[in-house]
């Protein structure tokens, strides 16, 4: 596909085994606005999209390999930010908008790609999550809703860690606060934090915290989750935590598996 200097390509992608539809639009080099037409394919998006089978959606800016790293970093935040300021401009409700993030330049070598500049206008884009409501099959929900019962599970997708950590990351702290509201709202639930973990291997039943050294990372990241939630003054009697280690991947990829999730035990 050639690209010229004035070309915007709005592509989707139904990525069905994940449940999450991409949406990417890309930039004219070392460009963060949109021309009138772009901008009016990005808001027949929003008007054609169903908000109400949405639960969020995330964005991510990224750059080509040319210039330094603090440019590009600056540039993809800028891309970021047109995408969602043009998102909530045409009605679009900003709260379902939970990630918001330039992730730099895309490093490529020109010695190892075919068509270089095909492959850096393909770069210089932002790419849209959509994160379906309950897209994770019966009985997983996206959030605390009307309709959950004592054995649900609730995965949010923006509990996540980073590998070897049991930290919480700013997003994770930003959702962990928005749950303990609704909580505080719905003090009947009561449930059980499961920790997960991704990429060990099968003779081990446990990641290592980085931080501890000891290999109880599932544990410790919903322990941490525990004492969150707590500090938000959410009563430690109706939480229990575990770490379920490797055993229960999603399927869905080694991000979603740096999780934990919230087991319904009481109603």
């Amino acid at each position: 596909m050639k690209i010229c200097s004035a070309l915007f390509l709005f592509i989707i992608y139904n990525l069905s085994a994940q449940q999450k539809p991409i949406e990417t639009i890309y930039f004219e080099f070392d460009k963060f606005d949109l021309t009138p037409k772009q901008t009016e394919v990005v808001t027949r998006f929003i008007k054609n999209i169903d908000s109400s089978k949405v639960e969020s959606i995330q964005i991510y800016g990224y750059c080509d390999d040319r210039g330094n790293d603090e440019y590009n970093f600056r540039l993809s935040n800028n891309r970021a930010n047109t995408i969602q300021n043009l998102l909530v401009s045409a009605g679009f409700n900003q709260s379902k908008i939970v990630i918001l993030e330039g992730k730099g330049r895309i490093v490529v070598r020109a010695d190892t790609v075919e068509n270089l500049h095909e492959t850096r206008s393909r770069n210089r884009r932002v790419d849209l999550i959509v994160v379906k409501k309950n897209s994770f099959g019966k009985g997983i929900h996206n959030s605390f809703g009307d309709k959950i019962k004592v054995g649900d599970k609730i995965l949010l997708d923006n509990i996540l860690f980073n590998i070897g950590s049991a930290k919480l990351t700013s997003t994770s702290k930003k959702e962990l606060d928005k749950i303990a509201v609704i909580l505080e709202n719905q003090r009947n639930i009561q449930f059980e934090i499961r920790g997960h973990v991704c990429c060990t291997p099968e003779i081990y039943s446990d990641g290592i915290d980085r931080d501890t050294k000891e290999r109880r990372l599932s544990w410790n990241r919903a322990k941490t989750v525990f004492y969150y939630l707590s500090s938000k003054k959410i009563s430690k009697n109706r939480m229990t935590y575990q770490g379920c280690g490797n055993k229960y991947p999603l399927g869905k990829g080694d991000r979603l598996d740096r999780r934990v999730e919230f087991l319904i035990t009481k109603i």
